[in-house]
């Protein structure tokens, strides 16, 4: 079994994180106010958690004008799609190790 929880990842321990991660693998690139609105979070709370993303590589962040506003969009990168399975395949291994028991 530790070898199981070894395998969770820190960072994703967070239900914000886990839900901008889980939300950004389902769609190519978000923005900002779409992330909010689907996560229904705070400006301030949800630009910590993608601050922490962004800071171990696993999203990918890129601001642009359009019409003179400033449109920030956030995506998965390959470091974070792979880290993400790799801690959701860890959750699944653990559920079904307590269900047999």
């Amino acid at each position: 079994m530790k070898d199981i929880i070894d395998q969770l990842n820190k960072v994703f321990d967070n239900k914000a994180r886990l839900g901008i991660m889980s939300v950004l693998l389902v769609n190519d690139r978000l923005n900002f106010n779409a992330l909010k609105e689907l996560l229904e979070m705070t400006d301030g709370n949800l630009s910590s958690h993608l601050s922490t993303l962004e800071k171990n590589k696993y999203i990918e962040v890129k601001k642009q004008f359009i019409e003179r506003k400033t449109n920030t969009t956030y995506r998965v990168t390959p470091l974070g799609k792979r880290s993400f399975q790799i801690h959701l395949q860890a959750l699944e291994q653990l559920i079904r190790k307590n269900t047999k028991n």
